[in-house]
């Protein structure tokens, strides 16, 4: 990729900016005109700086430290604008100079929006009153009040009368105040000449910005009261043996209000100090939480991953086991038919039980087969049912239990009494020593005798010769005139501070002898020490200017550079991200493409599988069905052998049937005709006898419990006829009852 480098102003588009051989080559702005202006409404002195109290010192945008009010005094007419022409008002102006010029040209004419003058814009063109005290004046300044005449035009012609600028217009709304007003209302009101009233100086504090006022606007009106009066005790400027006196008070006003001001800043640091830990305490909390919701989410995730990798693994796990089984069932991979009989026979098979992998799903619809009953669903027949039963059930009766016997027949206790006793003595011991408080030590009321400690042995002595015994005393004495004087020094420095108050009245009884002569020495000195100071200030001061112009050029051009060089740096920084941004691009087509190749890849391979699949299924189903037909072939050849062999087997036993029905004699006929009678009637006569015997055993249990149940049946259909006629009757009477009431009540 080619990066071109083009060098532009910040604030203006790409086709304003002129890339030439100078890469800092910028063109005029929006920007550059206003700062023009400014400059040359600076110049002419057209602006005033009011400092804002409340925002003196800050740095923020939205927050300045100061207010700009335009002179009255204008030399550019009215007529002409000043403001910043754009690309498209350029553009206007010259197609209009055009169509002056050329008359063939023709102009697209302008379509304005409807105002709405009179619709949801009326608000916009009506003015507010007129407030004299518009500027916010400084506290330490005070300002003549000038009066200036308003210049007006000469009139034209007296035929086209004057239109005046501005007009008063009432309206009238359907609402209330309090609903439609932000903030509260300020009556007109007038001035007398040459009168200043103290509350027309609030009139810069608006609602929301000083109103209602708080502790701060009313520590400020009392600073402003405090520099009024301190003003009006300022020596006059034409006066000027009282020139100095007046220095000297503005000096100390200055230091004073230097003073308040440090103290506010470092108020303001304070305050901005404390938000900004509270904003990074905030910060730190967020962060954590944040981090905390990643992790929890990554870590849901990740089991989520985990618990569904385990359920593919098991799922996995239990088909190729199933898949193991059946192989196992059949080992030499044989074709079987299927045993009808089999599955009939083993309820564990696919008809009684069948999988629902394989499609059948056995337990749809099996609320159908749910058997409903009348007494234990519905309320009428749980009563129903408890009505028919005893009472023993619905009113158990709890027996008090018998008292432990602990003693046998001849009146001594039983051994398990005994260990139960011992048991309680034994726990109730514990806990007494265990709860046990310690009672404090009771006064002797008798003397008691105290053993006295056994004496030290005596401490061994060094025997030393008579030399160091000397040295030995003359140390020892040294020691003791030391502490001596010591102690003198101590008794002497105690009665020092006791009457030191004595003291000092005594210097300065000898020191008031001397002062009168050295008050005139010293005013003379002070007087010239002020000389020497005020001209070392005057100096400092100039050399301070000179020094602060240096200081402003030398900061000017180099805050120039440095912002040329945060432009050049930025620039830089972008064509850098420029240039990272194609580059992962070019990386995310790489690995897009890369993961095409790979879907195509593994398509590819799908499709390779699919098609040995099919080549699979192709070979098994010929190999299948060249099976059957070898299966069918066999069939049909054993079934035309067995035919063949039964129908041979038949010629023969009619051969031999044919060749004893020649041989066989009367004797032997009638011998087998009784045979095939007792084999063929004689059982069913048998079994037919037996039936009747059974039916005849079973017909007094059946007439017995036909009795039965028509007894209960008729009982029950009485006890029905009855509860119908009594819930009749119940009817009836109510809605008697109910017709009685209405005829009441009409």
């Amino acid at each position: 990729m080619i990066f071109c480098t083009v060098r532009a102003a910040p604030d203006l588009p790409p086709e304003l900016s002129t890339p030439g051989l100078d890469p800092l080559f910028i063109v005029s702005s929006e920007k550059d005109h206003t700062q023009a202006n400014i400059q040359a409404n600076l110049i002419r002195n057209r602006l005033r700086k009011v400092p804002r109290f409340r925002t003196m010192f800050s740095n923020l945008i939205h927050y300045p430290r100061y207010s700009l009010y335009w002179s009255k005094a204008d030399p550019v007419p009215p007529f002409i604008r000043q403001e910043w022409k754009r690309h498209e008002e350029k553009h206007r102006e010259a197609l209009w100079h055009l169509a002056i010029t050329d008359t063939s040209f023709q102009m697209a004419k302008e379509v304005y929006a409807d105002p709405e003058v009179t619709g949801k814009n009326r608000y916009k063109y009506f003015e507010r009153p007129f407030l004299p005290f518009h500027q916010q004046m400084p506290l330490n300044v005070v300002f003549a009040v000038t009066k200036t005449e308003p210049y007006t035009f000469p009139t034209t012609s007296a035929k086209y009368p004057s239109i005046p600028s501005k007009c008063t217009v009432g309206t009238q709304t359907d609402y209330r105040d309090a609903e439609v007003q932000t903030d509260p209302y300020s009556p007109e009101y007038v001035v007398c000449q040459e009168s200043i009233p103290e509350l027309l100086t609030l009139a810069t504090l608006t609602w929301g910005r000083g109103l209602p006022a708080g502790q701060a606007e009313v520590e400020m009106i009392e600073r402003a009261r405090e520099k009024r009066a301190w003003e009006a005790t300022l020596p006059c400027l034409s006066d000027t043996s009282q020139f100095e006196k007046r220095r000297r008070m503005m000096n100390a006003m200055e230091r004073k209000e230097w003073a308040f001001r440090e103290q506010e800043i470092e108020k303001l640091q304070e305050i901005r100090l404390e938000v900004l830990k509270e904003l990074l305490k905030k910060r730190d909390e967020n962060q954590n939480e944040v981090n905390m919701k990643h992790l929890n989410a990554q870590w849901s995730k990740l089991q989520e991953a985990k618990e569904a990798k385990l359920a593919q693994i098991q799922h996995r796990h239990v088909s190729a086991i199933r898949k193991l089984v059946g192989k196992g069932k059949n080992i030499e991979g044989k074709l079987e038919r299927r045993n009808i009989i089999k599955d009939y026979s083993d309820y564990a098979s696919q008809v009684y039980g069948p999988l629902s992998r394989l499609g059948r799903f056995p337990d749809n619809n099996s609320e159908d087969f749910v058997v409903k009953n009348h007494y234990l669903n519905t309320y009428e027949g749980l009563v129903e049912l408890e009505s028919c039963l005893p009472d023993f059930v619905t009113q158990p009766r709890i027996r008090p239990p018998k008292p432990k016997v602990t003693t046998t027949k001849a009146g001594f206790l039983k051994r398990a009494a005994r260990m139960e006793h011992e048991l309680a003595e034994v726990h109730k011991a514990i806990l007494d020593k265990k709860n046990k408080v310690l009672e404090p030590k009771k006064l002797l009321r008798f003397l008691q005798r105290k053993s006295l400690p056994q004496p030290r042995l005596p401490t061994p002595t060094l025997e030393m010769s008579s030399i160091e015994e000397e040295d030995i005393e003359m140390a020892v004495i040294y020691l003791q005139k030391l502490l001596r004087g010591r102690v003198v020094q101590n008794t002497m420095f105690e009665g020092k501070e006791k009457r030191l108050e004595l003291i000092q009245e005594l210097r300065t009884s000898h020191a008031l002898q001397e002062d009168d002569r050295l008050k005139k020495a010293e005013k003379q000195l002070t007087l010239a020490l002020q000389r020497q100071r005020n001209l070392h200030e005057h100096k400092v001061s100039l050399v301070e200017n000179h020094l602060a112009g240096l200081e402003g050029r030398v900061l000017a051009d180099m805050f120039d550079f440095l912002s040329k060089e945060l432009v050049r740096l930025q620039e830089e920084r972008r064509i850098h991200a420029f240039a990272m941004l194609a580059e992962r691009q070019r990386r995310m087509r790489e690995a897009e493409e890369s993961g095409r190749r790979q879907v195509e890849q593994r398509r590819l391979r799908e499709e390779d599988q699919i098609f040995k699949e099919v080549v699979k299924v192709h070979q098994s189903t010929v190999t299948s069905y060249l099976e059957d037909i070898i299966l069918n072939t066999e069939e049909n050849t054993a079934e035309e052998q067995a035919r063949a062999e039964i129908e041979k087997m038949a010629e023969e036993i009619n051969d031999i049937a044919y060749e004893m029905e020649s041989r066989r004699t009367q004797l032997q006929s009638e011998e087998i005709v009784a045979e095939l009678v007792y084999s063929f009637l004689i059982p069913e006569v048998q079994k037919d006898f037996v039936k009747e015997k059974v039916r005849n055993a079973q017909q007094k249990h059946i007439l017995a419990a036909h009795q039965i149940i028509h007894r209960h049946t008729e009982a029950m259909l009485k006890k029905n006829f009855v509860e119908q006629q009594q819930d009749e009757v119940s009817d009836t009477d109510q809605l008697l009852e109910e017709e009685t009431q209405n005829e009441k009540n009409n």
